[in-house]
């Protein structure tokens, strides 16, 4: 097993049921490969649980729950875990984006972070009271070097067309905004496509989200964000309803050429 410690229990949900697992594996004395064999899995995802890399699935919870007769314990935390709102879910979503071969981004309100100037980037986090924005601006700029590592991921954005209209730093801050979507869109692994305003309403209205496809383990997540934290969305039905609905918003989005057309008419307005 991975000398890795797990994380802090205080931390998180999903922190204290890593830390727990660990917890009750050892004191029944059983190695990462038994409770592998208890639960399905490899000695190393076993390990990646413990350690709060990979989250325990609602049906690994039951068969430990079954096997060890804790009246459903596991099974409880996560539910609750899934829930509830993780106060260190950007550390574990940054994480799961720099390990990802596809993402799927779907924006209702911002520009993604991805595609973000910097001083929209700056307006955006003025308007949030962040304390130290130039750090937080840092951060967030940071992450944009994953367009061009090599093996970038795949990059699908859908974007609402209100979000675009919406004067963030002001018209030229705006139109640079714009400019910079254009330009990252005619890259090979990136696809920018609109959802227009006269879609009218659609399965996109009720929030933000983030689908990612992890290559080793295969598996796929789904991120939705939340004002002062997030929620990650691991378990196999929970994603597939994000996989539906996304590609039931790409259903009202414009194609690629028509979505760059609206973006230019769009900045020459500004």
């Amino acid at each position: 097993m991975s000398h890795r410690p797990s994380p802090d229990p205080k931390s998180s949900m999903w922190a204290l049921i890593a830390y727990y697992l660990r917890f009750c594996r050892l004191r029944r004395k059983l190695t990462g490969e038994l409770l592998g064999e208890i639960i399905g899995c490899s000695k190393s995802t076993v390990s990646r649980l413990e350690t709060g890399a990979l989250q325990l699935t609602p049906e690994q919870a039951a068969t430990l729950d079954r096997a060890w007769d804790t009246g459903g314990i596991f099974g409880f935390l996560v539910w609750y875990a899934t829930l509830g709102h993780d106060p260190d879910w950007f550390r574990q979503y940054v994480d799961l984006e720099c390990r990802a071969s596809v993402i799927k981004t779907w924006q209702v309100d911002l520009v993604p972070g991805l595609l973000q100037t910097p001083d929209y980037a700056r307006a955006c986090l003025m308007s949030g009271n962040i304390c130290n924005v130039e750090e937080a601006l840092d951060k967030r700029l940071s992450r944009q070097s994953i367009l061009d590592k090599e093996n970038a991921p795949t990059f699908w954005f859908l974007i609402s067309e209100t979000l675009l209209e919406i004067p963030c730093g002001g018209p030229s801050v705006m139109k640079a905004q714009h400019a910079h979507i254009l330009e990252v869109s005619h890259r090979p692994n990136v696809g920018v496509r609109v959802v227009p305003k006269s879609a009218g309403a659609h399965p996109g209205l009720d929030g933000s989200f983030m689908l990612m496809t992890l290559p080793n383990p295969h598996m796929e997540v789904a991120y939705v964000e939340a004002p002062g934290g997030g929620r990650l969305a691991s378990a196999t039905a929970e994603v597939a309803s994000y996989v539906l609905r996304y590609d039931q918003i790409g259903q009202h989005a414009l194609p690629e050429g028509l979505s760059r057309d609206l973006i230019k008419k769009l900045m020459e307005s500004m």
